[in-house]
Protein backbone atom coordinates (compact mmCIF):
# COMPACT_ATOMS: atom_id res chain seq x y z
CA UNK A 1 0.00 0.00 0.00
CA UNK A 2 1.01 3.21 -1.02
CA UNK A 3 1.70 6.22 1.87
CA UNK A 4 -0.82 9.34 0.84
CA UNK A 5 -0.38 12.67 2.77
CA UNK A 6 -2.79 13.35 5.61
CA UNK A 7 -2.11 17.05 6.19
CA UNK A 8 -0.54 18.38 9.23
CA UNK A 9 -3.69 17.81 11.39
CA UNK A 10 -2.14 14.53 13.27
CA UNK A 11 -2.77 13.23 16.30
CA UNK A 12 -1.53 10.33 18.62
CA UNK A 13 -4.37 7.53 19.25
CA UNK A 14 -5.92 7.74 21.22
CA UNK A 15 -6.08 10.33 23.51
CA UNK A 16 -6.73 9.37 27.19
CA UNK A 17 -10.01 11.77 28.81
CA UNK A 18 -9.06 13.53 32.33
CA UNK A 19 -10.71 16.04 34.00
CA UNK A 20 -8.10 19.03 35.56
CA UNK A 21 -9.46 20.57 38.18
CA UNK A 22 -7.98 23.87 39.49
CA UNK A 23 -9.02 26.35 41.95
CA UNK A 24 -9.90 29.69 40.65
CA UNK A 25 -11.08 32.47 42.78
CA UNK A 26 -11.59 30.60 45.43
CA UNK A 27 -13.67 28.27 43.39
CA UNK A 28 -12.97 24.27 41.94
CA UNK A 29 -12.69 24.48 38.30
CA UNK A 30 -12.98 21.41 35.73
CA UNK A 31 -12.50 21.13 32.48
CA UNK A 32 -12.61 18.26 30.08
CA UNK A 33 -9.10 17.54 28.53
CA UNK A 34 -7.34 14.60 25.87
CA UNK A 35 -4.39 16.27 25.29
CA UNK A 36 -2.25 15.14 28.06
CA UNK A 37 0.57 12.43 29.17
CA UNK A 38 2.97 11.53 31.54
CA UNK A 39 6.24 13.04 30.75
CA UNK A 40 8.70 12.29 33.61
CA UNK A 41 9.37 9.10 35.10
CA UNK A 42 11.36 10.44 38.41
CA UNK A 43 10.50 12.52 39.45
CA UNK A 44 6.70 11.08 37.65
CA UNK A 45 5.35 13.92 36.49
CA UNK A 46 2.51 14.67 33.97
CA UNK A 47 2.11 17.24 31.18
CA UNK A 48 -0.79 18.98 30.06
CA UNK A 49 -1.58 21.19 26.92
CA UNK A 50 -4.42 23.63 26.89
CA UNK A 51 -5.52 26.33 24.98
CA UNK A 52 -7.04 29.69 26.64
CA UNK A 53 -8.82 28.50 29.22
CA UNK A 54 -10.25 29.71 32.86
CA UNK A 55 -8.46 26.90 34.66
CA UNK A 56 -5.42 28.38 33.14
CA UNK A 57 -5.61 30.86 35.63
CA UNK A 58 -6.25 28.59 38.39
CA UNK A 59 -3.04 26.48 37.58
CA UNK A 60 -0.75 29.74 37.08
CA UNK A 61 -2.06 31.37 40.18
CA UNK A 62 -2.50 27.94 42.90
CA UNK A 63 0.63 26.50 41.06
CA UNK A 64 -1.08 23.43 41.48
CA UNK A 65 -3.83 21.18 39.57
CA UNK A 66 -5.46 17.65 39.51
CA UNK A 67 -5.44 15.32 37.11
CA UNK A 68 -8.81 12.91 36.80
CA UNK A 69 -9.32 9.88 35.22
CA UNK A 70 -12.79 9.41 34.59
CA UNK A 71 -14.68 6.20 33.77
CA UNK A 72 -17.43 5.58 30.73
CA UNK A 73 -20.05 6.34 32.97
CA UNK A 74 -18.60 9.65 33.47
CA UNK A 75 -18.68 10.45 29.52
CA UNK A 76 -21.60 13.05 29.87
CA UNK A 77 -20.22 15.23 32.93
CA UNK A 78 -16.89 15.25 31.16
CA UNK A 79 -18.34 16.34 27.72
CA UNK A 80 -20.25 18.77 29.92
CA UNK A 81 -17.25 20.39 31.25
CA UNK A 82 -15.48 20.78 27.73
CA UNK A 83 -18.81 22.01 26.61
CA UNK A 84 -18.95 25.16 28.76
CA UNK A 85 -16.48 27.45 30.67
CA UNK A 86 -15.94 27.95 34.07
CA UNK A 87 -16.25 31.97 33.89
CA UNK A 88 -20.31 30.62 33.47
CA UNK A 89 -20.65 27.73 34.79
CA UNK A 90 -20.03 26.74 38.45
CA UNK A 91 -18.72 22.83 37.42
CA UNK A 92 -17.51 22.83 41.19
CA UNK A 93 -21.60 21.64 41.61
CA UNK A 94 -21.05 18.66 38.92
CA UNK A 95 -18.94 16.58 41.59
CA UNK A 96 -18.02 15.83 45.11
CA UNK A 97 -14.79 17.18 45.34
CA UNK A 98 -12.11 16.56 48.30
CA UNK A 99 -8.41 17.30 48.25
CA UNK A 100 -5.10 15.05 49.42
CA UNK A 101 -2.36 17.69 50.85
CA UNK A 102 -2.47 20.18 47.72
CA UNK A 103 -5.08 22.50 48.76
CA UNK A 104 -5.40 24.05 45.13
CA UNK A 105 -5.79 20.75 43.37
CA UNK A 106 -9.58 19.46 43.86
CA UNK A 107 -9.90 16.03 43.00
CA UNK A 108 -13.09 14.08 41.73
CA UNK A 109 -14.35 11.66 43.84
CA UNK A 110 -16.10 9.81 41.81
CA UNK A 111 -13.25 9.03 39.22
CA UNK A 112 -11.43 6.40 39.56
CA UNK A 113 -8.07 7.99 39.36
CA UNK A 114 -7.44 11.20 40.80
CA UNK A 115 -3.82 13.06 40.43
CA UNK A 116 -2.63 15.95 42.49
CA UNK A 117 0.26 17.78 40.73
CA UNK A 118 2.52 20.91 41.75
CA UNK A 119 3.07 22.99 38.76
CA UNK A 120 6.69 22.31 37.74
CA UNK A 121 6.91 24.25 34.60
CA UNK A 122 4.36 26.55 31.91
CA UNK A 123 5.48 26.48 28.24
CA UNK A 124 3.95 29.30 26.45
CA UNK A 125 3.56 27.71 22.72
CA UNK A 126 2.13 29.31 20.09
CA UNK A 127 -1.54 28.77 20.59
CA UNK A 128 -1.51 26.73 24.16
CA UNK A 129 0.38 26.46 26.87
CA UNK A 130 2.43 23.07 28.14
CA UNK A 131 1.47 22.63 31.75
CA UNK A 132 4.03 19.95 33.65
CA UNK A 133 2.91 19.27 37.21
CA UNK A 134 5.13 17.01 39.12
CA UNK A 135 2.78 13.80 40.72
CA UNK A 136 2.56 14.77 44.84
CA UNK A 137 -0.21 11.92 45.20
CA UNK A 138 -2.60 9.35 43.43
CA UNK A 139 -5.86 8.16 44.87
CA UNK A 140 -8.11 4.78 43.63
CA UNK A 141 -10.23 2.53 45.11
CA UNK A 142 -9.47 -1.43 45.87
CA UNK A 143 -12.38 -1.95 43.24
CA UNK A 144 -10.01 -0.58 40.78
CA UNK A 145 -6.97 -2.30 41.65
CA UNK A 146 -5.17 -5.89 40.25
CA UNK A 147 -2.65 -6.60 42.83
CA UNK A 148 -2.36 -3.41 44.09
CA UNK A 149 -1.74 -1.42 40.64
CA UNK A 150 -4.31 0.12 38.36
CA UNK A 151 -6.70 -2.44 36.15
CA UNK A 152 -7.76 -0.77 32.87
CA UNK A 153 -10.69 -2.69 32.73
CA UNK A 154 -11.99 -1.90 36.12
CA UNK A 155 -10.90 1.76 35.84
CA UNK A 156 -12.85 1.44 32.20
CA UNK A 157 -11.51 4.60 31.14
CA UNK A 158 -12.43 6.61 27.37
CA UNK A 159 -10.05 7.92 24.98
CA UNK A 160 -10.84 10.81 22.50
CA UNK A 161 -9.64 10.45 18.88
CA UNK A 162 -9.18 13.88 16.33
CA UNK A 163 -9.44 15.02 14.26
CA UNK A 164 -12.42 12.96 14.07
CA UNK A 165 -13.92 13.68 17.98
CA UNK A 166 -15.00 11.08 18.84
CA UNK A 167 -14.82 8.84 22.40
CA UNK A 168 -13.88 5.11 22.51
CA UNK A 169 -13.62 3.00 24.98
CA UNK A 170 -10.44 0.67 25.86
CA UNK A 171 -10.58 -2.83 24.25
CA UNK A 172 -8.27 -5.99 24.37
CA UNK A 173 -5.29 -6.81 25.89
CA UNK A 174 -3.29 -7.88 23.00
CA UNK A 175 0.29 -8.34 24.42
CA UNK A 176 2.61 -7.69 27.57
CA UNK A 177 5.06 -4.37 26.95
CA UNK A 178 8.97 -5.02 26.98
CA UNK A 179 8.12 -8.65 26.04
CA UNK A 180 6.33 -9.20 23.19
CA UNK A 181 9.03 -7.97 21.04
CA UNK A 182 11.72 -10.36 22.40
CA UNK A 183 12.19 -12.41 19.42
CA UNK A 184 10.65 -9.92 16.36
CA UNK A 185 10.08 -11.73 13.26
CA UNK A 186 11.87 -10.32 10.36
CA UNK A 187 10.16 -10.19 7.55
CA UNK A 188 9.85 -7.41 5.02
Amino acid sequence: MEKIKIGKNAFVYPMPMALVGSVVNGKENFMAVGWISRVNFSPAMIGISLGPHFTNKGIEEGKEFSVNIPGISMMEKTDHCGLVSGANTDKSKFFEVFYGDLKNAPLIKECPICIACKLFSAVKLPSNTLYIGEIVEAYSEERYLTDGKPDVKKINPFSLTMPDNNYWEVGNNVGKAWNVGKTPTTSK
